[in-house]
């Protein structure tokens, strides 16, 4: 059995975080104070990989192996207060005085630098209680500061320290409509920078695209950040669910060695199905051609970026509920009849897919409605340089004027670090146009020769 340690950093990381543990203890039968609804031998085909997200607390109770860790205290004193209080214990939060004020180099330099021996204290503790630890799922917000600033600081610790294991971001990436602060895009920068780096695969959400969601599919006007949150954790359910619920795939190696042929280009963008608004009425579930069109469509992608203008390097189609095996093939052939999907002359590996028979769960009075079915896709497409290309423009529009440098630099940054950040972001936009180059000896567009969908139960 392999162990996950979570760790949810900054504000963003912080309230993702505690959602998604409500959402594991309702897909995993516990109640909020960690304890079983039921008899946990009715869990016992499971109960293993259960234990790979929970740690035993008492003989009657489980906590997450995860860890919250804000520069100032207001969004963790939340969670300690809230409805979720009873699932944690207190040596998981850990907490500043004062905020990185939306700076990266305060985060990193300077107030981070106080909390980041503590921080991996704890996570040491945390790994000694592991069997065998596989992999750290960080969560945090690419603009924010502390998000941006420490959560690079902690990934260079973490390199540093567990080399040998995976690391795997949920990152929340901000759009200009969202924006709170103009130094976010400089964050953005530094965060991808240290992304690169020192992760293995990092799914983006981008707040504009939850937004759209939230509006377009599911009817609410003004969409706020708990609502933008709670989509992410569906997601986060749906991609872990091989580890927490049994095997999708035969090894959870085999998730991340499937969508990242390209080391450097490991940032990917899903997408679910269905997006059901809670207050309508939905008396049939959709069909498996139903749902696999509908997680392609453009709309129910949660990065901004049209993915139909790039070219994928791999898919991951992830089912879960009432799906039969012999449905899937049929929808997958259906995308590539109707050339859906665009593979890159270079990458053949092409689709893989999973099945789970655990339905997602939902939380009660959620905005979502539930489903006895569902999928989540993701996916490797040179699409996501055009979502890059965006943030170097806005980082550029600041950088040029020398715009807040100054605080940055009073933080102990260097200006050549500004440009090495964006040196790196432009060769990354780079990768992805060669990627998506055509090659003269190569397929034709919308040949899918060797994309056969492999299955595994």
């Amino acid at each position: 059995m392999r162990q996950v340690i979570c760790l949810h950093v900054g504000q963003g990381g912080v309230q993702v975080g505690d959602s998604l543990w409500e959402l594991f203890c309702i897909e995993h039968g516990l109640r909020l104070d960690g304890k079983f609804t039921e008899d946990k031998n009715l869990h016992k085909s499971y109960f293993d990989t259960f234990k790979s997200f929970f740690r035993e607390f008492s003989d009657s109770s489980y906590v997450p192996r995860s860890l919250f860790i804000d520069l100032e205290p207001a969004a963790i004193n939340e969670v300690k207060t809230g409805s979720n209080r009873q699932l944690y214990e207190p040596t998981q939060f850990i907490s500043g005085k004062e905020d990185a004020g939306c700076t990266y180099a305060r985060g990193r330099c300077t107030v981070g630098k106080a909390l980041i021996d503590t921080t991996m204290d704890r996570i040491r503790q945390l790994a000694d209680d592991c069997d065998s630890l596989y992999d750290f799922l960080i969560i945090n917000s690419a603009g924010g500061g502390t998000g941006s600033g420490f959560g690079s600081l902690l990934l260079e610790r973490l390199s540093e320290e567990y080399a040998k294991n995976s690391k795997t971001g949920i990152a929340v990436y901000p759009s200009g409509d969202l924006s709170y602060s103009p130094t976010e895009f400089y964050n953005t920068i530094f965060a991808s920078h240290a992304f690169i780096e020192h992760q293995n695969i990092t799914f983006m959400f981008e707040n504009k695209a939850l937004d759209r969601i939230c509006r377009k599919k599911l009817q609410i006007q003004t969409p706020t950040y708990k609502n933008l949150n709670r989509l992410i954790t569906y997601i986060v359910s749906s991609t872990t669910a091989s580890l927490r619920l049994g095997s999708q795939f035969s090894e959870p190696s085999e998730f991340i060695t499937h969508l990242v042929p390209d080391d450097r280009c490991h940032f990917m963008m899903s997408s679910f199905a269905p997006f059901m608004s809670a207050n309508e009425s939905h008396p049939d579930p959709l069909s498996i051609v139903e749902l696999t069109n509908e997680a392609l469509e453009p709309e129910n992608y949660v990065v901004t970026s049209n993915p139909g203008y790039g070219k994928y390097m791999a898919v991951s189609m992830i089912y879960r509920g009432e799906v039969a095996p012999k449905d899937i093939s049929p929808a997958i052939g259906l995308v590539k009849r109707r050339n859906r999907i665009t593979f890159a002359d270079w990458f053949s590996t092409g689709f893989k897919v999973g099945i789970n028979d655990t339905p997602t769960g939902y939380i009660p009075g959620d905005i979502l409605s539930k489903a006895s079915r569902s999928v989540c896709t993701v996916s490797n497409s040179t699409a996501l340089g055009e979502v890059f290309e965006g943030y170097v423009r806005n980082f550029d529009k600041l950088f040029t004027k020398r715009a807040f440098v100054h605080w940055y630099l009073k933080e102990g940054l260097e200006e050549g670090e500004f440009s090495e950040a964006r040196e790196d972001i432009a060769a990354l936009i780079g990768d992805y146009k060669l990627i998506g180059a055509d090659s003269p000896e190569g397929e034709e567009e919308g040949d899918f020769h060797n994309n056969e969908p492999q299955q595994q139960n």
